[in-house]
């Protein structure tokens, strides 16, 4: 099936278009673009630089992806943005690719949800079935782990990391690391438990959550060190992958800190 394109939709030579793709009124798709098979273009849409779309990704009137990245140090190097498939990007969604700082490259899994004016920074790794609400601001740098939900106005500081499940509440500003499975609210941002509503959701057992909820008071304790606490609670949930899943993110580290309960200082 070929695709369909509205005469007022501008597609320029060397765009490689899928089968069944349709690309509605007022949308204009450069030359080096990569539309999946299935993929829609509602109307109003403009798709740049060297974007790569996955098959049957719906995109709502004027979304803008693949333009210059917001990075003052950015000096038209070649970089990219890659889309996985089944996404739905809705309006005013923006989307930048990547920077020589960040390996030049911007990365959004399958099955995501980008509401209305959300946006995706430059050098970001975006994982899959991620929800981002409406005016979620993700800055330069990011990494956001499968199935995490990011509430409405949150913002997201360059280089922060927010863990695989994990759910960053509403208006919230994130400076610090949200582990795997945990809850993070406020301005500035605190660890307020585990997302236990959405691990229900996900069919996790009663069994799985339970030693999720030991574990987070294990290592959240104020006794010792957040390392030595890591250790330990290794040792007593040495087959438990979700519980491996937390320390190996905490281990690994990265640029911020990591966001702990409120009263207590953030984990370096």
């Amino acid at each position: 099936m070929s695709a369909i394109i509205h005469p007022s939709a501008v597609v320029e030579d060397g765009a490689q278009i899928g089968d069944g793709v349709k690309i509605g009124p007022f949308c204009h798709v450069g030359p080096q673009v990569i539309l999946g098979e299935g993929c829609e273009l509602v109307s109003h849409v403009v798709v740049a630089g060297m974007t790569n779309i996955g098959p049957r990704t719906r995109i709502y009137p004027f979304a803008s992806l693949g333009h210059p990245p917001q990075d003052l140090k950015y000096r038209g190097e070649a970089s990219t943005l890659s889309i996985g498939s089944d996404c739905m990007i809705r309006e005013g969604v923006t989307m930048n690719p990547g920077t020589a700082g960040g390996g030049l490259k911007t990365t959004v899994g399958n099955g995501c949800a980008f509401l209305a004016n959300s946006h995706v920074g430059h050098d970001c790794e975006v994982g899959d079935h991620v929800v981002f609400s409406n005016n979620v601001m993700l800055a330069g740098h990011c990494t956001v782990g499968n199935y995490a939900i990011l509430g409405g106005g949150a913002a997201v500081i360059q280089f922060a990391r927010v863990g695989a499940h994990g759910f960053v509440g509403g208006l919230s500003g994130l400076e610090n690391d949200c582990i795997p499975y945990g809850m993070v609210l406020g301005n500035r941002a605190y660890l307020s438990g585990l997302n236990i509503i959405g691990l229900q959701r996900r069919g996790f057992s009663r069994e799985d959550i339970h030693a999720l909820r030991r574990a987070y008071r294990l290592l959240f304790a104020p006794e010792g060190t957040l390392m030595e606490r890591v250790e330990d609670v290794a040792a007593e949930f040495d087959a438990h992958k979700g519980v491996q899943e937390i320390l190996a993110f905490i281990r690994e580290g990265g640029k911020r800190s990591v966001c702990t309960p409120r009263g207590t200082p953030a984990a370096g």
